[in-house]
């Protein structure tokens, strides 16, 4: 049996690596013509489920952005647009443009230091334990699977955010257990107060201008 299980994790490690090498993001640049239409411009704005600027993926984990269209694939967050695109894509397509766009932009390392935050913003990342996964500066989080939060827009973080709150509701919601447990901590003005903070922190997140003509 410890033989059996020795080899069982063999076999998963090299299934691993192999995943990893599988990603290539000059593949990756080819199959982002659903993405730019929104993240390929800067200040573009969503007005689902309520206005906010949509999110900046360049620089973001790629780890991070395939766990995410995984999600948005199965359902696990719900948004009918990303829902769309995301089944749309194969593995290895999600691995490519997750690959993509976390080498389109090339943004200097933030420092470790951070602002100090306001006493009651500071109280509210104590209580929920924020940088324990996202890192102490917001942009090293604890696995690549987490995201970089520092300097994203505050808006979509606020409705991101209010997302993991939501239940029985069939086109917006995020299925996250421990972020569900975190953010319900929390009432809607607190976590807009949050999001504001990390808004205004150093990043290494862009939006890349890209042509929807190519």
């Amino acid at each position: 049996m410890k033989k059996l299980l020795q080899m069982s994790f063999v076999l998963a490690t090299l299934l691993g690596a192999f995943a990893a090498q599988a990603q290539d993001a000059k593949a990756g640049e080819k199959k982002i013509a659903m993405c730019i239409g929104c993240h390929g411009i800067p200040g573009y704005q969503a007005s689902f489920p309520e206005v906010h600027k949509v999110p900046m993926i360049a620089g973001q984990n790629a780890k991070y952005i395939a766990s995410a269209l995984h999600a948005y694939a199965k359902g696990d967050r719900k948004h009918p647009t990303m829902h769309g695109i995301a089944a749309s894509l194969t593995d290895q397509d999600i691995a490519d443009v997750a690959a993509f766009y976390e080498q389109q932009a090339q943004a200097p390392a933030v420092p470790d230091t951070l602002p100090e935050a306001p006493a009651n913003v500071a109280e509210l990342l104590k209580k929920g334990a924020c940088i324990s996964c996202h890192g102490a500066n917001f942009s090293k989080p604890i696995d690549p699977s987490y995201p970089k939060l520092a300097g994203q827009h505050a808006d979509y973080l606020g409705v991101a955010l209010k997302a993991y709150k939501t239940e029985g509701n069939s086109v917006v919601g995020r299925g996250n257990a421990i972020m569900a447990g975190q953010v319900k901590q929390f009432s809607n003005a607190e976590l807009k107060a949050i999001a504001a903070y990390i808004g205004t922190l150093p990043s290494e997140l862009r939006t890349v201008p890209q042509s929807k003509f190519r």
